[in-house]
């Protein structure tokens, strides 16, 4: 299994993004989703990727926090191996996204999941959007507390700038260990983020790696290149896909999303997948 660093923590070079398993009118049901974690982490997956807003109504936020640690709980492996990354920042009243970057409000978020997820500390704690109404050094603010009361092990950031990158890694003292930001073959404007990451050495895990639910099953068509690497090489496009953002940098960590074991698994397979120079060429 091909592994990469989030600050000192070695995991597998594919995650799980586990949104899928929460969101109203498309999730599975429990034993699926929990069925689907179980036969990642079988398969050698070591990092799932959650949130507090990841839930189906304003009522149960934390549910898909819920879905994780449940599924942990029951599995025969070692869960102490697995990094958990979770979220806080979004909110989601009326089921809409909304944020709230206040301090104050991010320790209770982060209280909250210690509790859903069933931990004394999280294993990596996310900012999960900036707040226009609260400066961002405070809101970063709260997650270097956080890190100094021993409540997460390491902090990261999520849709953040070049600059709030570089902020995040001052007001931390050095200690940001991930940035979570949307990359994919048609969300290509990340790439100046990518590249800070790789400068400072933190981990860069893209959100929908594959294009987001409404685009993943027409991948191969709509991103040609995609299609005729994945029919040449008698695998999926999404392999390709994910395979060919590993070749990026190797700070990425693609977290692609999945509500069934066999999408995963197949996801997974891309840490195998070697791409040439001249695939990736065409690729771009």
């Amino acid at each position: 299994m091909q592994t990469r660093l989030i600050g000192q923590m070695s995991v597998s070079a594919i995650g799980l993004g586990a949104m899928p398993m929460s969101v109203a009118g498309h999730m599975p049901d429990e034993a699926q989703s929990i069925r689907t974690i179980h036969a990642a982490l079988d398969a050698g997956i070591t990092l799932i990727d959650t949130a507090d807003a990841y839930t189906p109504t304003e009522a149960q936020v934390g549910h898909n926090e819920r879905i994780v640690a449940k599924a942990l709980a029951s599995w025969g492996g070692d869960a102490g191996a697995v990094l958990v990354a979770t979220k806080g920042g979004h909110t989601r009243p009326g089921g809409r996204w909304e944020v709230d970057g206040r301090p104050d409000y991010l320790k209770r978020a982060c209280e909250r999941s210690l509790k859903a997820l069933g931990v004394e500390a999280i294993g990596l704690y996310q900012h999960h959007r900036p707040d226009p109404a609260v400066p961002y050094e405070e809101s970063i603010g709260a997650l270097r507390d956080l890190l100094d009361e021993g409540k997460i092990r390491m902090a990261g950031v999520s849709n953040a700038d070049p600059a709030q990158i570089r902020l995040a890694g001052e007001v931390l003292g050095g200690r940001l260990a991930s940035v979570q930001n949307q990359y994919s073959p048609r969300f290509r404007s990340s790439e100046p983020e990518v590249d800070v990451c790789a400068e400072m050495g933190v981990a860069f895990l893209p959100w929908e790696p594959l294009g987001g639910m409404s685009n993943v099953g027409a991948l191969g068509e709509r991103h040609a290149a995609f299609g005729e690497v994945a029919r040449e090489r008698g695998v999926s496009p999404q392999r390709v896909c994910l395979a060919w953002e590993l070749a990026r940098s190797p700070v990425m960590i693609p977290i692609p999303g999945s509500s069934r074991p066999e999408t995963i698994l197949d996801s997974l397979a891309a840490a195998e997948l070697d791409l040439t120079a001249e695939e990736l060429a065409r690729l771009g």
